[in-house]
């Protein structure tokens, strides 16, 4: 059998660190009254930011609400979600980094590369989901705070129910920011976008080219 692979003397002195350090974070917030109430909803969040929770939501957006001035949001978005769970599995199937010792009760995160630690794809969706709906496709900025808060809640919800450390968050954030760039270079278009549902539901929406 192969030996286990060995990190550098460096990244396991950092590494090291984050464990030490989450953990005075998770004390400190514990003890500070503002985001102690924020436990009271953590499991809310995760739910709210969990992958299987979005594409459904997506998918029963998209067969719910067949418009056409939606259909590029909606098939953007879905690509957005998958290249975020592509990165993400192929980051955690390769770092293999264990969650926090003190992580119980993650019924949700137990399957294939989910139960890795790094890094932290509830923050990158979180993230990536921001940047869509800021920068890829703007809504009204009324719902920016919102937004935001809902992303930053999801960051630091992940660190006090001890599913990840900072690194594992702060990387998951950089990820979100990657994949949000990614999807803008990639960008589909209408009439592809219009192509793309139309082959995946076999229903034609009006105003494509093909439409009769």
């Amino acid at each position: 059998m192969a030996d286990k692979r060995k990190l550098p003397s460096h990244l396991q002195t950092l590494l090291e660190y984050d464990k030490i350090y989450t953990q005075k974070f998770v004390l400190w917030a514990n003890q500070y009254l503002p985001l102690r109430t924020l436990r009271i909803h953590y499991k809310g969040l995760e739910i709210s930011c969990h992958g299987v929770v979005w594409f459904a939501c997506v998918l029963a957006f998209m067969w719910i609400y067949t418009d056409n001035s939606l259909v590029q949001m909606q098939i953007n978005l879905l690509l957005g979600l998958i290249i975020d769970v592509i990165f993400i599995a192929l980051t955690k199937a390769y770092t293999r980094r264990r969650r926090p010792v003190a992580n119980t009760d993650d019924a949700l995160g137990q399957i294939g590369p989910d139960k890795f630690s790094f890094p932290s794809g509830h923050a990158s969706r979180a993230v990536f989901v921001v940047y869509f709906f800021i920068n890829l496709y703007p809504l009204t900025a009324f719902v920016y705070p919102p937004l935001l808060a809902w992303a930053t809640s999801v960051c630091i919800s992940r660190i006090l129910l001890c599913r990840h450390h900072l690194l594992d968050v702060g990387a998951g954030v950089l990820f979100g920011i990657l994949e949000g760039w990614l999807l803008g270079l990639l960008w589909v278009s209408q009439e592809t976008s219009q192509w793309m549902w139309s082959s995946l539901s076999d229903e034609k929406l009006d105003g494509g080219s093909y439409h009769v």
